[in-house]
């Protein structure tokens, strides 16, 4: 697994992880790389700072690093979380077509080309999710739980 840190053309800074170097490569040239603040298409890596430990004998810095205003921290209050999340779901929702506990096999269909390829989100188990990454399907999981929509 690899991290990168990403921004869209939109100027939102972000984390992902991915299964390789070559996995994101292949993903963001099928435009299926978005922005998790606006949902953008046209995202690219951003400069990184690599992660280099400290020397045993080093002091630890006392001030934590300041985020970037569109990032949430640990220090982020709770109200504006809950606002980020809460228009996060409205954009998923508004932009997506809910597959319900189908979400692992519909998935694995529009991958394969099998269906129609669409934005989806629904619910899968623990190792159908796993199934999924090992099998380069790119799928996120949610910071929430899906409205379940019934007739």
């Amino acid at each position: 697994m690899i991290q990168y840190a990403l921004k869209c053309s939109d100027g939102h800074s972000f984390d992902s992880w991915f299964q390789s170097a070559a996995a994101f490569d292949k993903l963001s040239a099928a435009g299926m790389v978005t922005c998790a603040v606006c949902g953008c298409e046209k995202v690219e890596k951003a400069v990184m700072t690599p992660r280099v430990r400290p020397a045993r004998n080093a002091v630890a810095k006392t001030a934590p690093d300041k985020p970037a205003p569109d990032q949430i921290s640990m220090t982020t209050p709770a109200p504006e979380i809950e606002k980020i999340l809460s228009e996060l779901r409205r954009k998923v929702e508004e932009t997506s077509d809910y597959v319900g506990k189908d979400f692992a096999t519909e998935a694995r269909k529009i991958h394969l080309g099998d269906a129609p390829e669409r934005a989806i989100y629904g619910e899968a188990k623990p190792e159908e999710a796993k199934a999924l990454v090992e099998d380069g399907v790119p799928v996120a999981p949610l910071p929430f739980i899906p409205s379940r929509k019934a007739n």
